[in-house]
């Protein structure tokens, strides 16, 4: 596996939030992985702190969150162990909770629109990290 700074993939993680933004955000990223446009990986084995997962994170060329709602949980749970990724909240493109139904068509329409970079995305400060490269991961 590669080691922290050595770079390595473009890694998607979701949230999967009960609410129908959570269930949006889950399968817009499944459809992202699907075409190919990112690698998708396991956001629980990030707060499980599971070391294979870490270590990928924080070797990713790229990491994005598709998170549902601002609590954004998906970022917060790669900010944790000190990645900063590119985040996306549906919240922010106009999608509210209890208020959006869940259908393919919006599934492939969100999924187009992060594809072609219409979403608004928003990368937080990495202020460092526990692997040892001062945040420069």
């Amino acid at each position: 596996m590669a080691d922290c700074c050595s770079g390595g993939t473009k890694l998607l993680y979701s949230c999967s939030g009960s609410a129908d933004v959570g269930k949006l955000a889950d399968l817009v990223t499944r459809k992202l992985r699907d075409d190919g446009y990112a690698r998708m990986t396991c956001l629980a084995g990030i707060g499980a702190d599971i070391s294979g997962f870490v270590v990928s994170a924080r070797g990713a060329d790229e990491n994005i969150t598709v998170d549902g709602c601002p609590q954004a949980c998906a970022r917060k749970s790669l900010e944790r162990i000190g990645v900063a990724p590119l985040s996306i909240v549906l919240s922010d493109m106009g999608y509210e909770k209890g208020k959006t139904p869940v259908t393919d068509e919006l599934v492939r329409t969100v999924a187009v629109k992060i594809m072609a970079g219409e979403t608004v995305k928003t990368r937080p400060v990495n202020t460092g990290s526990a692997c040892g490269c001062g945040g420069n991961c």
